[in-house]
């Protein structure tokens, strides 16, 4: 029981870090209706950003506070450059871009940093455990990453609800051309959305550094399932995002925890740990598949 529950927190951290990739992804493409497979490069950016400056400077929150702005900026910065290029253009060239971004991105790290994968130290300040629940002693820093990610959900809410600049995005996922007539810059909104994606893609990396290994590459990983998130969330909402992401989490950390197990009562143990890790490996696209034939449209489709 008291495993079962550790691995349920493991669940609900991953989906946090899902979270933190899928909201800046879903908001780029809720307002822009662009598909950018490079989302996971900026992920990568901000993990090498963080883990080159709390090396030199044996601080992770110096790391921290140069990533985020090295992710954001560089996200701007691609938009200008690329992503206006692209906005008229069928989802098929997009795709094709984005994925030549991919490789670029992946190849100049490697000229910056080389091949050797760089490593993070947990903060020592978030180095300990906390007994959650007697008998349950739990990391810290995981604890950390999931109070980051409410945190970030609850200041998406308010930036979306409460302010003028999230009134215009959510008008400009509505519908584009209308907010551009009544004098919205148009271009310097999708600059910006593209920077906030991007910023919490970096987030997401930063936050991943000290639990994976650094290296080009690393953001193809999650970007599949951040994919998945956004389709069973709902494309272009938050609130999908946040729900479907903790679903992911939960699914894909206790199925890897529980199928084996269960399998182990009919079949050999061998033949059971293998079964069980192949279904836990599906148990993702299944979640998906039955809440598309349940909702096409996602859990939280947005209207328009």
């Amino acid at each position: 029981m008291l495993l079962f529950i550790e691995q349920i927190l493991n669940g609900l951290q991953l989906g946090i870090m899902l979270f933190l990739m899928s909201a800046g992804l879903t908001l780029i493409f809720g307002i822009m209706r662009i598909i950018n497979l490079a989302h996971g490069s900026f992920y990568m950016i901000g993990a090498y950003v963080a883990a080159t400056v709390a090396s030199y400077t044996g601080s992770f929150l110096l790391g921290l506070l140069a990533a985020l702005p090295a992710a954001a900026l560089s996200g701007m910065l691609v938009e200008l450059i690329v992503f206006r290029k692209l906005y008229n253009r069928d989802h098929l060239d997009q795709v094709l871009a984005t994925f030549g971004l991919i490789l670029f991105f992946n190849e100049l790290t490697r000229i910056i940093w080389g091949r050797q994968p760089l490593f993070m130290d947990v903060p020592s300040w978030l180095s300990h455990t906390v007994e959650l629940i007697p008998g349950i002693p739990y990391p810290s820093y995981r604890l950390a990453i999931i109070f980051v990610g409410i945190m970030v959900a609850l200041l998406l809410y308010l930036l979306f609800t409460r302010t003028r600049l999230g009134m215009q995005i959510r008008a400009g996922a509505a519908n584009r051309e209308m907010i551009a007539a009544l004098g919205v810059n148009i271009k310097l909104l999708n600059t910006l959305v593209f920077g906030l994606g991007t910023l919490l893609a970096g987030l997401a990396g930063i936050m991943a550094g000290p639990i994976l290994a650094v290296e080009a590459g690393m953001g193809e990983s999650i970007l599949i399932l951040t994919f998945v998130v956004i389709v069973i969330g709902g494309i272009g909402s938050i609130k999908g995002a946040m729900i479907a992401a903790i679903l992911v989490g939960l699914v894909d950390t206790l199925g890897g925890f529980l199928l084996p197990s269960l399998l182990r009562l009919f079949l050999p143990a061998a033949t059971a740990d293998g079964a069980g890790m192949s279904l836990a490996s599906m148990s993702v696209y299944i979640l998906m598949a039955v809440i598309l034939i349940w909702k096409p449209r996602g859990l939280f489709p947005v209207q328009g």
